[in-house]
């Protein structure tokens, strides 16, 4: 990735300038090869970073569309919510070609998505698997309020075990707490690598192998941070 460099002049003393050049590759079949699944946890880290502090790399999409034409050699599966308010490129400051997204409300796994999990990693040579949940998650609530509305009830299905095996908190356990939200909504990030571990023969051996991580992580909607559990 180009490194922002920054021009000072003063002939009046003037304020610093910075110039920040365009990205316009795309990662290649042996840069992908080189790294490892704890590069592109750091990769991603420092990139949430700059998107926390509104320093995202500037890129030139246009070119980037034109050299991934031909392949693309991503650096990570993300599994997100379907939340309209996770830009994910962003909140992880990467580009085209940079990562493999899957949404679904509540951030679980079905076959579906473990497939697409599969091809990301084993045939795309993806390093890391990132199941990112977030606070505020209109998912988790309405499986913690256990609500039923047409094709929404079985995909609550999903999440609502995790619900069930938090009740032995002693609070409320209702959508109007917080603080139990978070806890619903940090052990469904736990339950899902577990499920993909669980269902999963080949990422499962890809990471005892070490040829890739499943890591977790909530995204915090009050400051744009990503804690990694």
């Amino acid at each position: 990735m180009a490194k922002h460099s920054k021009l000072t002049y003063s002939p009046d003393k003037g304020s610093d300038i910075e110039i920040r050049p365009l990205v316009e590759k795309v990662l290649t079949a042996e840069e992908q090869a080189k790294l490892t699944p704890d590069d592109v946890i750091k990769s991603l880290k420092e990139g949430n970073q700059r998107f926390v502090n509104n320093d995202l790399t500037a890129r030139d999409h246009t070119a980037q569309i034109r050299k991934a034409t031909n392949g693309q050699y991503p650096k990570a599966v993300v599994l997100s919510c379907l939340d309209s308010r996770i830009p994910v490129e962003d909140v992880f400051d990467k580009g085209i070609g940079d990562l493999f997204v899957a949404r679904v409300a509540g951030n679980f796994v079905n076959e579906d998505i473990l497939g697409s999990m599969e091809f990301g990693c084993k045939v795309a040579g993806s390093k890391l698997i990132l199941v990112l949940g977030h606070e505020h998650c209109g998912a988790v609530k309405a499986a913690v309020d256990d609500v039923k509305l047409g094709n929404i009830t079985a995909m609550l299905t999903k999440i609502r075990p995790v619900v069930e095996e938090l009740s032995d908190y002693e609070g409320d356990k209702s959508s109007k707490n917080p603080e139990f939200v978070h806890m619903v909504c940090e052990q469904n990030v736990k339950k899902t690598i577990q499920d993909i571990r669980n269902n999963s023969p080949i990422l499962k051996e890809m990471e005892d192998n070490g040829e890739i991580k499943i890591i977790g992580g909530v995204y915090d909607m009050d400051t744009g941070e990503v804690e990694f559990l």
